[in-house]
Parts: C-alpha cells; structure tokens; sequence
C-alpha cells in the first residue's frame, strides 16, 4: 500500500521525512516535489527502483539518470568540475537547472556500469525546494531521480500534487506530498566541452 505523507510545504514534519527516507532507504521508489515539478527518486543502491521506473517510463538501461545532492562539495566528490563549472554551480544553484558534467572515479560503480554514455557523463542538481532537501538530509547521500514524463500521460501537470497522486501514486511506495510546487522542466547546461552551453531553457531560464 502506498503511503501519501502530507507534509508542510515549508517546514515539513521531520519524522514523515524520515518515514520516507526508510522507504528509499529499503529500496522503494518515491515521488517528492521539487523547484521543477514533482520526481520519481530512488536511493543510490536502488536497483529495483530503477528498474521500475525504467519500465513506467519505457526507457532503456542507456537512459541517464539524474543526481540530486545537497551541496556543491558533494556533487565534486562524483563529477569533475573545473572551475567554469563550479562558478557556474555556484552562481545557479540550489536552483531548477540541471548540470551535465564528466563523471569522477567517486561515482558509485553501479552507475558506472549501467550503460550511460560513452563520455561518462552525470547530471547533477542541487535542488532548491525545502522538502527535496529536508530527504536529502535524510538519506545522508544523494538521490537518484527523473521527471514524470511519462507514456500516455502527456497532459500531466507534474507540478500540481492532486494531480500526480491520482495519476501516478500507485506506481510508487511512496509520495512526499507538499500541495503544488514549481512548475518544470529543467534548464539543462551542458559543461563536458571546452564551455559551458545551455542546451535546454527550461520554466526558469538560465543565462550564462
């Protein structure tokens, strides 16, 4: 049975964050909102997880993920950042945008070996809604996400929580629900060339 957590949109209730985290932490799937539409996310080690959401949303084992951390320091520690990209992380982030860079010898082998691309890269994101970041301090490491983007569900308003709870809650064991949150998508900056290039503007677009 899933568990819908009703949680306060600016100070959510510690122990209903914990109660999520227990979730992941056992290798459930979750939604949470965050500063672009709600998101499926999954522990690093959640290897069902994924394999869930990869059949939900019908992609394949190339499909690349994204990571969500807590701070720029721990988004260093598995991706490399020269210091154009750490400016720029450090200029747009906690922030809707998320940031394609070269993956580090840190990364978990997991994802190493899980078919992405043959650059290596990672998509990162330091999110910027209170409730993301309350699971993140939970978890104590980052979370792996994607948007609900989703086959035969191209009218879904992923940013309006009634909505993603009728339309997606029995997919999940899980959802953080915090009334409605920021419209998505993403913007996307590419940082693995010689600069930094936005390759998507997003609901809130970026300039570099």
């Amino acid at each position: 049975m899933t568990e819908r957590l009703h949680v306060h949109p600016i100070n959510p209730q510690d122990r209903l964050i914990q109660k999520a985290a227990d979730v992941l932490k056992a290798g459930g799937l979750g939604l949470c909102p965050t500063d672009a539409g709600y998101a499926l996310v999954w522990a690093l080690n959640g290897t069902e997880a994924e394999n869930r959401v990869q059949r939900l949303r019908q992609l394949d084992s190339k499909h690349p993920f994204t990571l969500l951390c807590r701070q720029i320091s721990e988004a260093g520690r598995l991706a490399r950042l020269d210091d154009p990209a750490f400016r720029l992380l450090r200029s747009l982030t906690p922030g809707p945008c998320t940031f394609i860079l070269p993956a580090s010898p840190e990364l978990p082998k997991r994802l190493k070996n899980s078919g992405r691309s043959k650059r290596r890269d990672i998509g990162i994101r330091l999110p910027d809604h209170v409730v993301v970041k309350a699971l993140l301090e939970a978890m104590g490491e980052p979370l792996l996400s994607t948007s609900l983007v989703l086959p035969d569900e191209d009218d879904l308003a992923s940013h309006e929580a009634e909505s993603v709870a009728e339309r997606c809650l029995r997919w999940v064991d899980v959802m953080l629900d915090a009334e409605d949150c920021e419209p998505g998508p993403t913007s996307v900056v590419d940082c693995t060339g010689d600069e930094p290039t936005v390759v998507r503007q997003g609901f809130h677009p970026v300039t570099l």
